[in-house]
């Protein structure tokens, strides 16, 4: 695997490959990212994964300073994941000057997660933009825990004709049922006990859909509820339709319950699709 830092370089390496697949990360890899890699190597000859934590993503009082930085081993798990190129450069060679060209991301990112993230999204669309046009690759892999980032980046690859195929990688889960995150560490051994529970709650909601129970709000309201008596502090649990991110109509079919949940000082997220 070449492990590559600078712009120039990456350009020179890529030159001349048919086929390239991006794998977009921020490290602290797992084995969700690695997934990734899987899906990427079967659709390319090529496999670019990319190392870099993103300051623009980041809302006012985030974690951007503590998030875990591991590239040691990152690099180890990339190698013997059959990944071709490590791109892991610094800040000043993704943003060599201020940014002070941003892009807006959609109207499907002002709700859910851009209700209390600030700023979020179009820190994730203005570096993905980025990453697209230094990689240039015809297929880029992104996991569906962030159900909604990946709504965007879709949106953003249709709206502005980079002409690359977004393929979604299935979330991949402890045996309890908790969505791997590189923000699990986070987690005390007591919070990392009762993790699970935010995808119970998305669980009950989707079974009862699928049982024919109509009352979404209702069934909504249990689940926050439920959270709420467990010690949780609910960001939201909220059902939307597939296609647009929207509230469903109530002949939609295609949907997905999407939550987000304090565990101390840990958020989390989780998603479930219903049919």
């Amino acid at each position: 695997m070449d492990v590559i830092t600078t712009v120039a370089a990456l350009r020179e390496r890529l030159r001349g490959e048919p086929s390239v697949a991006l794998v977009p990360t921020m490290g602290n890899l797992h084995a969700g990212h690695l997934s990734l890699v899987e899906i990427a190597r079967g659709r390319a000859g090529c496999v670019v994964a990319t190392i870099f934590v993103n300051r623009l993503q980041f809302e006012p009082g985030g974690d951007f300073d503590r998030y875990p930085r591991t590239m040691e081993r990152d690099r180890e798990l990339l190698a013997k994941a059959g990944c071709h190129v490590l791109f892991a450069p610094d800040e000043r060679e993704v943003y060599p000057e201020p940014q002070e060209i941003r892009v807006t991301p959609p109207k499907s990112a002002a709700q859910l997660c851009g209700d209390y993230r600030p700023g979020h999204f179009e820190g994730v669309v203005t570096v993905v933009s980025k990453l697209f046009n230094l990689v240039r690759p015809q297929v880029a892999v992104f996991g569906s825990k962030d159900y909604q980032q990946l709504h965007v980046i879709r949106t953003l690859e249709r709206q502005l004709n980079f002409g690359i195929e977004i393929v979604a990688g299935t979330t991949v889960r402890d045996p309890d049922g908790l969505a791997m995150s590189s923000r699990n560490g986070y987690l005390s051994p007591q919070d990392r006990a009762r993790a699970p529970g935010l995808n119970q709650v998305l669980r009950q909601v989707k079974q009862g859909i699928e049982a024919g129970d109509r009352n979404y709000a209702s069934l909504l309201r249990v689940a926050r509820d439920t959270l709420d008596a467990a010690g949780w502090r609910v960001d939201y649990v909220e059902l939307r339709g597939r296609a647009t991110l929207e509230a469903p109509t109530a002949n939609e079919r295609e949907l997905v319950v999407l939550g987000a949940a304090w565990l101390g000082k840990t958020r989390l997220i989780d998603n479930l699709e219903i049919n």
